[in-house]
């Protein structure tokens, strides 16, 4: 996919360019390069044309709309560590607009988003958080004086890609949870039209990186299942790959929070956890960049089962989950199971006694029905015996 020691090569402006940039050695630069790659799911040598694409591609223009949210997907982006938001994506992408991060208000900050779409028509990137309400015409979201069904529109008619990041954006997720009275709905609902959905409440910042720069490196966008998530991030159960599964598969779980199993890291699937049925690389992708354990399950609660419509925000937080690949009994014994006594002299002459009357009942009724049904044939004889004596008179 690329020559390495062509694009590192350590004369070249472009990679000291980066290095300034991005407060990153050579090392670590191809690292993170590489890890992207991995990511993505792409074959060895990869690396080298994401690098490159970092380095000289145009930086795409990236509009960034905010709806009925929490801005928790914002707040995921930036914690960030390796390297930070301001030092990558502030300088892989051009944001344009963005009403949390942007300098500008009022009249000047939508004069930036209509001059970005100008300028960029055709090439740039929407990227929505937030559900769209669009129940009595839309009246509960406006920015600037207009809907958030009329704004989402208009920035869709030209953008190169949309992508619609965290669950609300992705299929309404808390705000469309019953009875909805917002009427809080999907970008690809609002759209008419499939998009590229990164659902979570929040996403790891790492999916959604990893998407933009496979738009860079591709010019376009990673492949998706039917719901519109990355399969390089979606496509495995959360269940699969979690830390807590060997206890699963051994039968030792948490039955109430804080109790023995809970504190010793058991399976939290009888507490609710919903992995089994939850599609994410939750339990691969830390958070925070504080190491792997750190998300819910990791962290001594179960998955609520946010990245899956119809899942999170709609199913109780502790029913059990739906197993989808693997169907526990429906009771474990216990780590140490009791052992029973064994049966008395007395206990086991009452019982041969009990077999010896039941067996002795049904030599009986055995006898009583052969003499019944013999007497029955003889009865039905006599009967014929007479009518024939009667023919005869």
């Amino acid at each position: 996919m690329g020559n390495l020691n062509e694009i590192f090569d350590l004369g070249r402006k472009t990679l000291s360019d980066v290095e300034r940039r991005l407060d990153m050695s050579r090392r670590d630069y191809l690292q993170f390069c590489a890890t992207l790659a991995v990511t993505m799911g792409l074959p060895s040598g990869s690396e080298a044309a994401v690098a490159k694409a970092i380095e000289s591609a145009k930086r795409p223009s990236v509009i960034w709309l905010h709806f009925q949210e929490c801005t928790g997907c914002t707040e995921s982006l930036l914690r960030a560590e390796h390297p930070t938001l301001e030092k990558l994506i502030l300088d892989v992408i051009s944001l344009d607009y963005h009403e949390t991060l942007m300098a500008a208000a009022g009249h000047q900050a939508e004069a930036a988003r209509k001059d970005a779409m100008t300028a960029n028509k055709g090439k740039y990137v929407l990227v929505v958080e937030g559900a769209i309400p669009v129940k009595d015409n839309g009246i509960f979201c406006k920015i600037g004086g207009h809907t958030a069904v009329d704004l989402v529109k208009e920035c869709a008619a030209d953008a190169a890609a949309v992508i619609a990041i965290g669950s609300c954006a992705s299929w309404g997720g808390m705000p469309s949870t019953g009875p909805n009275p917002t009427g809080a709905s999907s970008v690809a609902e609002v759209l008419g039209k499939p998009v590229v959905t990164i659902p979570g409440c929040p996403p790891n910042p790492y999916n959604f990186l990893a998407t933009v720069v496979h738009f860079l490196t591709f010019g376009k966008l990673p492949d998706v299942d039917k719901l519109g998530r990355p399969k390089f991030a979606y496509s495995r159960l959360i269940h699969e790959n979690c830390e807590r599964r060997a206890h699963f598969d051994a039968g030792r779980f948490a039955m109430e929070f804080g109790d023995a199993g809970h504190r010793q890291g058991y399976c939290l699937y009888k507490l609710g956890c919903k992995g089994p049925e939850t599609y994410g690389n939750c339990s691969t992708l830390g958070f925070g960049d504080a190491g792997e354990n750190n998300w819910p399950v990791g962290c001594g609660h179960p998955c609520i089962g946010c990245t899956e419509k119809g899942v999170g925000f709609t199913k109780p937080i502790h029913q059990v989950a739906k197993m989808l690949n693997v169907a526990p009994p429906l009771q474990y014994a216990r780590i140490v199971e009791e052992q029973g006594k064994g049966a008395s002299f007395a206990s086991a002459a009452a019982l041969a006694a009990l077999a010896g009357a039941a067996a002795g009942a049904a030599v009986m009724l055995t006898r009583n029905l052969g003499l019944s049904h013999a007497a029955q044939e003889a009865q039905a004889a006599q009967a014929d015996g007479q009518a024939k004596d009667q023919a005869k008179v």
